[in-house]
Formats: C-alpha cells, structure tokens, sequence
C-alpha cells in the first residue's frame, strides 16, 4: 500500500510509485471505492463506486490542497 499524502474525513488521498510517467494525479480510497484525479488541472481520471455526489467532495477537497498536492507529487516523484 503506498503511503498517504493526507486524509481528509474517511478518504485516503496517495500516490503510487509506478505512475511517474503519467501527468501530476492523485488517487483517493474510502473503503472499497477509488478515484483518480488529475491535480493540474482539477478533473476526475477515473472512478470505481464513488455516486456522483460524493465525487463532487473528492473534486472540492482536491481543488483545495490543490497547491500541496502538486508540491508532494513533485517531492515524491523528483520532478
């Protein structure tokens, strides 16, 4: 399981090693539900369960540590 970048209520926000090749994401978990956004800008990637609602929590919460993600993406990844 990769390391947790923060979380924000339930949701598990992490990114995964082997995705360095790919633009600036994160993903987020809440128990068996999973999404990927882009950080840069702000969009969904990919969805697994999350209902529409909640994903609009994921797209607020992403927009908001927006600025730390991109930084912690660049830290973690070395770019």
């Amino acid at each position: 399981m990769s390391p947790a970048i923060f979380r924000s209520g339930p949701y598990r926000f992490y990114f995964v090693s082997h995705d360095l090749h790919e633009p600036p994401h994160v993903h987020i978990d809440r128990d068996a539900l999973s999404a990927k956004f882009w950080i840069q800008p702000v969009a969904l990637a990919y969805n697994l369960g999350f209902p529409a609602r909640e994903l609009r929590t994921l797209e607020a919460i992403t927009l908001e540590h927006q600025k730390e993600l991109l930084e912690a993406w660049n830290e973690y990844f070395g770019t």
